[in-house]
């Protein structure tokens, strides 16, 4: 990430033993304190979020999921008559 498209600013506030902890992982990386935390939040949060959009499965997983996507939708009378049934303000004048 170019250091001249950074615009926003993020302010924490943490403990002497947990800056001290950072800052000790960050001289081990030869980075600052600012890019080890900002590369570690961005990696985190790519995690996090690919976890919610990827998903993996076995074989038998796999085949167990095409056949629900495959599978008729199944009928809901209570759902249908919901649906169906005018509400208070299709009664409305």
């Amino acid at each position: 990430m170019s250091s001249n498209l950074r615009a926003e600013r993020l302010d924490i506030r943490l403990s002497p033993t947990a800056k001290r902890l950072l800052q000790a992982a960050a001289q081990s990386r030869h980075k600052t304190l600012s890019e080890f935390v900002l590369d570690t939040a961005l990696t985190e949060a790519e995690s996090t979020l690919a976890e919610r959009r990827q998903f993996s499965l076995n074989d038998e997983e796999w085949d167990a999921f095409q056949a629900a996507l495959d599978a008729p939708p199944s009928t809901h009378p209570r759902l249908l008559q919901l649906l169906n049934t005018p509400s208070v303000f299709d009664r409305c004048p």
